[in-house]
């Protein structure tokens, strides 16, 4: 009974943020009067809230632009968890914009959609991608091109970190920092996940997002830690395949010192 009305209570705080603050940020886009990024964060930070979710942040995000952020991908969760915290753009498969119920509503986040299964496609994503560097906003992929179960790191794709090169090509910047991320779930309800039971906050291959998300709902408690790590500075003689190996080299070991300590619950 207690994880059903953890539901209905959530659910409820999320839909009434919803109603309230979607015409705020649709009014700001239209109208160009303040800024969308107070609506859009404060709504990341309520579905955070409502998910139980505590997190810890463990080192910064550089100051340094154009910035591409390059984390390890567990869930959707993943992105609420840096909104809430981040005003960050973020690459997403293009097959999220079919899921019924959720389009419209991923679309205000002003993601960078890319079609992983169309090579040909890689190159029009990463001029996109190069062109939205031109601004501050940090940009954040998911190199390993899926999710994981939150205990290992996925090989990095390293196609869209081509993304650096021609944003050096265009003449945005000389140099492009890619700064290494890593996103562990570490407890629930304040006892560590271990390896065994921390797939409970993942979202892997078919899972059905919303029974996923009523599981999350219920359950509550979960706290995650999003670990920052030193730059990787890509420059015009940067080789690619290097630079997203060394970037996942250091979120693999950042993830790892995570799950090995996690840190107390709040």
């Amino acid at each position: 009974m207690i994880g059903w009305a953890r539901l209905v209570i959530a659910l409820s705080c999320v839909l009434l943020a919803t109603l309230l603050l979607v015409p705020v940020q649709l009014l700001a886009m239209r109208t160009g009067w303040f800024s969308e990024n107070f609506a859009r964060g404060l709504w990341h930070r309520v579905n955070v809230k409502a998910l139980g979710f505590r997190i810890h942040v463990v080192g910064e995000m550089t100051a340094q632009r154009p910035l591409l952020i390059a984390s390890n991908h567990i869930s959707w969760t993943d992105i609420e968890v840096m909104a809430s915290l981040f005003d960050m753009t973020f690459i997403a498969k293009s097959d999220i914009d079919a899921w019924p119920g959720v389009r419209r509503l991923f679309r205000l986040q002003r993601p960078i959609y890319v079609e992983r299964t169309r090579r040909r496609k890689t190159g029009e994503q990463a001029v996109e991608i190069a062109e939205r560097m031109a601004g501050d906003q940090p940009i954040v992929l998911f190199p390993e091109g899926t999710t994981g179960d939150g205990n290992i790191i996925l090989p990095f794709k390293t196609s869209l970190f081509g993304a650096a090169s021609l944003a050096i090509d265009s003449g945005v910047r000389e140099t492009v920092h890619i700064q290494p991320v890593a996103i562990a779930y570490t407890r629930i309800h304040g006892v560590p996940m271990g390896r065994l039971h921390r797939p409970l906050a993942a979202w892997i291959g078919d899972t059905e997002l919303w029974p996923h998300l009523a599981d999350l709902l219920r359950g509550g408690g979960i706290d995650v830690e999003l670990h920052f790590g030193e730059p990787v500075a890509f420059t015009a003689g940067t080789s690619r395949k290097e630079a997203a190996r060394l970037v996942e080299i250091r979120v693999r070991s950042m993830l790892q010192a995570a799950l090995r300590n996690p840190l107390p619950s709040a």
